[in-house]
């Protein structure tokens, strides 16, 4: 899990790390604003996707591990603590059938 924040427009993205090249990052995720809605419509039974967004290079600004800092927990254990899943298991790649 990686917390991006981008600039023009500035905003910050939350999810799983699908790809990074050269050309920019794929994240499969929600923007950070929309966190704490995701955790209550998971605790009330609703089904959420993230979207994979693609970022070019030039936007990003800063791409940083979701990881705990001492005892500040991590958004990824703050979410699982909330809703009893781990964000790799809602956020991942959907399937592509064809």
């Amino acid at each position: 899990m990686v917390l991006v924040t981008l600039h023009s427009p500035r905003e910050k993205f939350w999810g799983s790390l699908v790809e990074l090249n050269p050309a920019g990052g794929s994240v499969c995720g929600v923007p950070l604003d929309s966190v704490d809605d995701c955790i209550l419509q998971l605790k009330a039974g609703e089904r959420i996707d993230g979207s994979v967004v693609f970022f070019p290079m030039h936007r990003i600004e800063r791409m940083e591990l979701d990881t705990r800092n001492g005892e500040i927990p991590s958004l990824s254990e703050r979410f699982e603590s909330k809703t009893g899943v781990h964000p790799t298991r809602v956020f991942q790649i959907p399937e592509v059938r064809g």
